[in-house]
């Protein structure tokens, strides 16, 4: 008699996401490659204009300086994309700008020695050869943290458990640049959201068609639609009365990029001026570094969920860390004003479009520093309206908390001990973060306000970001809580992530992590 079949079974687990498309090691066909690689541009372009647009003007700099650095942003970005795919994480990861760099920035900014420089010109490159300075000083950290395989020693410790809550706080914590800034034009970003999601999630299983257009290249569909009604808006005159934030959150023509961006320019290395250093700016900005390597490390697990890739081995977590220092260096020699980071946008956009190609982020890096060169071609894009592309953090920053959401998978949920790690974990991430922004920006000045106003700015840096605090708080836990009890291994899931932590152990690993042109002869992975 056959044995009646449980239909209630468990979903097995999975080492590799299934569904996928094209995993990190193939590639869809050109022409496909390359409208998804510009896919990729487009999406990074939000980030990489909001940060100069904060930075640039409080430095001293109008538009024709804030086109330029919104340039040199796109041109090490690509090199940095390229870089990171070829010989770091071998991950189909975009490297931009990041956020964690914003309040050490600031700090340099409105230091009281930059008050005696009158002309804005003047005062902007001298703040920026400080903040070149620091970057240059941080990067050397960051490089120690990664090639020395100091990063390393501590991620063989991560557990699904413990990282479950810092790729989902690494999305989270960004929800301020999602429906926030979607509100500042809700006629523009609610259509936005709406469409996006009828076209990702919508349209494809209404055609029943096995690899929809719709599903694959709804960014770039959402976006047209909807700049083209913005344009429309715009032309009408629905916002000359209006106030200009507004107009300046609304319009298709206040970014001020597009008569400021030259035809053709190449930036390069102290196109600034020779950097200063100074003690104070330089532990300001490692802060931002330790920040950006914890945030990076959740886009890395995700992008390997959403790449199809066996678990990133530390070794080479480690490897792509130090190669994001050499980022790092790179923004400080070419003056970005910020470093450099795993953009989770572009992470999200893996698990939306289902193709988690390497070769198709190579492409956009070639994007990115085509259009960096050609800069009105590139200012054209760049001048979006920026609740646009709230409307996509929506969704993409979604895809990776999902990812973060589906490492639970190997871990026991009905543990008590799992439960409370991971609500604790997430919990204060979230909460220890929003007291430490709201106290900022209520008072002017961060919670710790002691007379070193380096360590209070370190101090501001890290709790600020959610994903730190709640990795700390996951990875203290997950290593002490019920320490060398019998079902502690079992319950976070370390049994699963255990043949992983050699890089040689598991097969599958070359076929996603090896460098190429056999290099692994001269860089090997331990």
């Amino acid at each position: 008699m056959a044995t009646k079949t449980d239909d209630f079974a468990p979903f097995p687990v999975k080492d590799q996401l299934p569904g996928v498309e094209f995993c990190v090691s193939s590639s869809p066909n050109w022409p496909e490659g390359i409208v998804l690689g510009f896919q990729h541009y487009v999406v990074m372009l939000g980030t990489t204009v909001i940060i100069p647009s904060i930075l640039v003007p409080l430095m001293g700099g109008g538009d024709v300086e804030k086109a330029e650095v919104i340039n040199t942003v796109l041109f090490v970005s690509g090199i940095n994309t390229l870089l990171q795919s070829l010989f770091g994480s071998r991950l189909p990861v975009v490297m931009g700008a990041s956020y964690a760099y914003v309040i050490p920035a600031l700090y340099i900014t409105f230091s009281y020695r930059f008050t005696y420089y009158l002309h804005p010109h003047l005062r902007f490159e001298e703040t920026m050869r400080a903040i070149q300075g620091a970057l240059i000083i941080a990067s050397i950290i960051h490089m120690i943290m990664g090639f020395f395989g100091l990063w390393r020693i501590l991620v063989r410790f991560l557990t699904p458990l413990s990282a479950a809550p810092l790729v989902i706080l690494t999305a989270i914590g960004l929800v301020a640049f999602a429906f926030p800034q979607l509100a500042r034009c809700i006629e523009i970003g609610l259509p936005a959201l709406i469409i996006l999601i009828i076209l990702s999630q919508y349209l494809p299983h209404l055609f029943k068609c096995k690899r929809s257009i719709c599903e694959q290249f709804a960014v770039l569909f959402t976006i047209a639609i909807v700049w083209a009604y913005a344009e429309i808006l715009t032309a009408a005159g629905a916002y000359d009365k209006r106030p200009d934030n507004t107009q300046l959150s609304c319009r298709t023509d206040r970014s001020g990029l597009i008569s400021a961006s030259p035809w053709v320019r190449i930036p390069y290395p102290l196109q600034w001026g020779r950097p200063s250093f100074h003690a104070s700016d330089a532990f300001a900005m490692m802060a931002a570094t330790y920040v950006a390597i914890v945030e990076t490390t959740g886009s890395f697990i995700a992008a390997s969920r959403f790449g199809s890739a066996t678990h990133i081995p530390p070794s080479v977590l480690s490897r792509g860390i130090g190669w994001q220092g050499i980022g790092v260096l790179l923004g400080g020699l070419f003056g970005t004003a910020t470093g450099s980071t795993a953009l989770v946008e572009n992470t999200g956009l893996l698990g939306l479009t289902k193709v988690g190609s390497r070769r198709v982020v190579q492409i956009a890096a070639g994007f990115m520093i085509f259009f960096s060169i050609f800069g009105k071609f590139g200012a054209v894009l760049a001048s979006i309206p920026l609740p646009i592309f709230a409307a996509l953090y929506c969704v993409l920053f979604a895809y990776v908390a999902s990812a973060g959401l589906g490492l639970l998978q190997f871990c026991n949920i009905n543990s008590f001990r799992t439960k409370f790690i991971l609500g604790f974990s997430i919990f204060i991430g979230l909460s220890v973060a929003q007291y430490f922004t709201e106290y900022l920006f209520i008072s002017g000045r961060g919670p710790v306000h002691t007379r070193t106003s380096a360590f209070n700015v370190i101090m501001q840096v890290i709790f600020s970001s959610a994903a730190t605090v709640g990795i700390m708080a996951a990875f203290f836990l997950d290593c002490t809580h019920s320490y060398g009890h019998a079902s502690v291994r079992r319950d976070s899931g370390r049994h699963w992530w255990e043949k992983f932590r050699v890089y040689h152990t598991d097969t599958r690993t070359e076929e996603f992590y090896a460098l190429p042109y056999n290099l692994n002869r001269f860089f090997p992975s331990f």
